[in-house]
This record gives C-alpha cells, structure tokens and sequence, in this order.
C-alpha cells in the first residue's frame, strides 16, 4: 500500500508564491510517475503537471510558464513550484502516483488566494 500526504497549502495573497509537497510512504519501490491535480467546488479535477521517475516534466498547456514540478527520489518527494498566485488558482491540490497498474491519490492541501 502507498500513502501520499500533501502539504504547503494555505492562504496567500495575489502574487505571492507557494512550494506545495507531496511526500510518498510505503511500498512505493522506485518506478513511479507523481502527478499534481487541482479541483475547485463544482469544477472537474484538472492536471497540473506530471513527473517520472528521471524527471521528465509534462505540463497542461493552460500550467505552463508560472508552476513547476519537481522531485527528489531519496526524499519520495515531488514538489509544485507556483509563481505569481492568482485567484484562480484557488483550489484543492491533490497529489496523484501511478505505479504499474496501480494509482493512488493523496488528500489533498488547499490553496487560497486573496485577490
């Protein structure tokens, strides 16, 4: 089993930056893809970006220029860098891994953004 736990989450003001963390527990091995998610009340959950275990980066267009996804394979750690925060960028990230044919998903941490 595998346990993802979010963190870094919070209330911040418009333009501010935020380094979210998503850290891996359990039987994780080494093979494994981490993806940041994002979901507001009433809206789909939508990607943020993905990483592999190399560190290859895959960005949804609309993500691409102020976040920035990165790991650290010791720590089983994947952290989003998020640049000059706006309000729309309030929403509940979840932190998703996928292992084979296996996926789990963290809890989430909430990001607020005061205009």
């Amino acid at each position: 089993q595998v346990q993802l736990v979010e963190s870094g989450g919070g209330r911040v003001q418009a333009g501010d930056s935020l380094r979210l963390s998503c850290t891996a527990s359990g039987r994780t091995g080494e093979d494994y893809a981490v993806g940041w998610y994002r979901q507001d009340p009433g809206k789909e959950r939508e990607l943020v970006a993905t990483i592999d275990r190399a560190g290859s980066t895959n960005y949804a267009d609309s993500m691409k220029g102020r976040f920035t996804i990165s790991r650290d394979n010791a720590k089983r750690t994947v952290y989003l860098q998020i640049n000059s925060l706006k309000s729309e960028d309030t929403a509940v990230y979840y932190c998703n891994l996928r292992q084979f044919a296996s996926e789990y998903w963290g809890r989430g941490t909430q990001v607020i953004v005061s205009s």
